[in-house]
């Protein structure tokens, strides 16, 4: 049989919006057109952040159309002065162009959620049209695209008032990207409402031509009345707890404007009410700002009560225990937010737990100690937490209290014993297991360090695997014996909730990845199926940039190449001179400090841990490709899918 061509002429450079075409999913979510929608609401919104609009209109047309218009600004339609095209024109033809990189000083846009640049391309990429409309400077200009290219250029339409100034973007999504090509309703109302919430005395306004129907925002009250509404058949605790603080101009830490609005309060019983943004972004995955919004709880309440003498002997109060019961509304400010991922689920940057944490737990310490009656009332709800919690792990440890099974010596186990909130970190080599022991937190992460490279076990037999040191001791540590898929599993002795494999960002820790990823597909598929396997995601780059201004000295991790460089182009929008900056690279865990380790990697508050499943592909084609790529019998199988996947690998030698 001849092997597939692979040659120069087989590279493909994707230019304008192509990436977008060819790999959706990368920059939008691929289930509704309502995140591409969301792009537009958002500019509309940053608007409005800014200070310059004061109405949203988004208009569900009856042909599947969404129109969204707002009074500010309207995009600049100009000549870009060095791309010599109109600014509108590039704002949705080019990926990475847009005014929210630029964060000095008179900047258009201080705080925005729009950062990557590639939003409002991406609806453009996406959509089969998309019309804009700009008001600006006494005239109405024009500007038509279809699939993503240019249909009719730039021209004015027509004149209006002077004082008239907005934008309207119409886009009619292309389904062919989409699971589905209907938007559900109920979140984009959700989205809306949020963002009146958000942006007190700013309204929103949706109008469906489908039904008839007209929805109108406008908040006055803003976070306390949002939580109010939802939380209105429950019974609180405490009286909301509202507070606000943003960063001044003199402040050492902090950029002029950063800063946090929450209002927080506490239920008996019923569900909890979650809800965070940063700069007007919805956040459904949290971050580092829900982190430090815990972190100031906590601290605070754990204050009180020992101020107060509240608790009891031998009951340890954990951020959990504060937190379990607790309902909030949480806007942040961030200048410069780092998201994981296009869609802006997560909040990554590093800084805003110390900032949100700093500025929640002054201001609950002076409430609590102002109301020490609601104090008292907290510190039972979550003391009631803390003593069922340790109930709970007391059962747990007397029932696995009775095994024989010795513990291997080269593991280095946690205080903790229960397992909903143990961590077990698998360590590529002995000199990453040193700095991961020494900066673990002790009370709930082991250390497991593993000699060189663990055996392929997929065509091992499970009676045999014990005669391999490194799996032996694995499996005894977890607690959990080999099973397949079909078995009845016991997996009641897990010592840890999650077992995190934790190897170098290289070629050798990819290849020991794959090989306990192999183990535990193969023999511990109960494990995977529950959700209880994790792999870490430790940084290849470490840039660390100087003091400016009255901005301190950073320090920027970048998982890759991608995002270091992403991380350089927004030094260079910030203005830093590329001479000013270092980069350094990390050939190894072995070279991080127990700090960097910590900061990066293991803190729950800070690191990245990718879950394992068998994701869209099922258990079956998962352990299929398995079956191909470390099947002894499985070469020429090998070869041809190499040639065929060989120009996709980013091999790193």
């Amino acid at each position: 049989m001849r092997s597939p061509r692979y040659d120069e002429a087989s590279i493909q450079v994707l230019k304008g919006l192509e990436p977008v075409k060819q790999r959706p999913g990368m920059y939008t979510r691929t289930e509704n057109p309502l995140h591409i929608v969301q792009e537009v609401i958002d500019n509309a919104a940053d608007e409005a952040l800014a200070g310059h609009a004061s109405m949203i209109d988004v208009t569900i047309h009856k042909d599947g159309s969404i129109t969204v218009q707002d009074d500010g600004r309207g995009i600049p339609v100009g000549l870009h002065p060095d791309e010599k095209s109109p600014v509108v024109e590039l704002v949705f033809t080019r990926l990475h162009a847009g005014g929210k990189f630029d964060k000095k000083g008179g900047a258009a846009y201080a705080f925005s959620g729009g950062l990557h640049g590639v939003g409002v391309s991406v609806t453009n990429a996406l959509s089969k049209q998309l019309d804009v409309t700009v008001w600006r400077d006494g005239k109405e200009h024009q500007i038509q695209f279809r699939d993503g290219f240019v249909h009719q250029p730039l021209h004015v339409a027509g004149s209006v008032g002077k004082r008239r100034s907005g934008t309207r973007v119409q886009v009619w999504p292309d389904p062919a990207y989409f699971d589905s090509g209907s938007i559900p309703l109920a979140d984009l109302i959700h989205s809306l409402r949020s963002k009146a919430v958000l942006l007190g005395g700013i309204q929103v306004r949706l109008s469906n031509e489908k039904t008839g129907d007209v929805q109108t925002w406008k908040y006055e009250d803003g976070l306390r009345g949002y939580l109010q509404e939802a939380l209105q058949d429950t019974e609180l605790v405490v009286p909301l707890f509202e507070g606000k603080q943003y960063a001044s101009a003199d402040d050492d830490n902090y950029a002029e404007g950063e800063g946090a609005h929450w209002v927080v309060t506490w239920t008996q019983e019923g569900p909890v009410v979650r809800e965070s943004f940063v700069n007007l972004i919805a956040t459904p995955a949290g971050g580092t700002h829900e982190a430090g919004l815990r972190d100031g709880l906590f601290n605070a309440v754990k204050s009180f009560a020992e101020l107060h003498s509240l608790l009891p002997k031998g009951i340890r109060l954990l951020p959990e225990d504060v937190f379990a019961r607790a309902s909030f509304i949480l806007s942040v400010k961030v200048l410069d937010p780092q998201f994981q991922g296009q869609i802006k689920e997560k909040l990554n940057s590093r800084d805003a737990v110390r900032l949100v944490s700093n500025y929640v737990r002054n201001a609950l310490d002076l409430w609590l100690n102002a109301n020490v009656e609601y104090g008292k009332r907290l510190t039972e709800v979550a003391l009631r937490h803390a003593q069922a919690r340790t109930r709970s792990a007391q059962r747990v440890a007397k029932r696995k209290s009775s095994g024989v099974a010795v513990l291997p010596g080269k593991l280095t186990d946690c205080e903790s014993t229960d397992a909903t909130r143990t961590e077990l970190f698998l360590v590529e080599g002995d000199s990453a297991g040193g700095s991961a022991k020494m900066g673990r937190d002790k009370e709930f992460q082991a250390i497991l360090p593993l000699r060189g490279k663990v055996l392929n076990s997929w065509e091992v037999d499970r009676d045999r695997l014990f005669a391999n040191n490194e799996i032996h001791d694995i499996a005894v540590a977890i607690g959990v014996d080999p099973h397949g898929p079909d078995d009845n599993a016991d997996l009641s002795g897990l010592r840890y909730g999650r077992i995190c494999i934790l190897s170098d960002a290289d070629v050798d820790g990819s290849h020991i990845q794959v090989l306990l990823l192999t183990l535990f597909f193969r023999h511990f598929p109960k494990l995977v199926e529950a959700g209880h396997v994790f792999v870490a995601q430790p940084p290849l780059f470490r840039l660390d940039v100087p003091a400016q201004g009255k901005r301190p000295a950073r320090k920027i991790y970048c998982l890759d190449d991608g995002e270091l460089e992403s991380a350089l182009e927004r030094l260079r929008a910030e203005g830093v001179r590329e001479t000013q900056w270092s980069i350094s690279r990390f050939k190894g865990l072995g070279e991080m400090s127990a700090e960097q380790l910590w900061d990066t990697t293991m803190n729950p508050d800070t690191r990245r841990l990718m879950p394992v499943s068998y994701g869209e592909l099922g258990r079956e084609a998962t352990l299929e490709m398995f079956n191909m790529l470390m099947g002894k019998g499985e070469s020429a199988q090998r070869r041809s899918w190499l040639e065929e996947k060989g120009n996709m690998a980013e091999v790193d030698v």
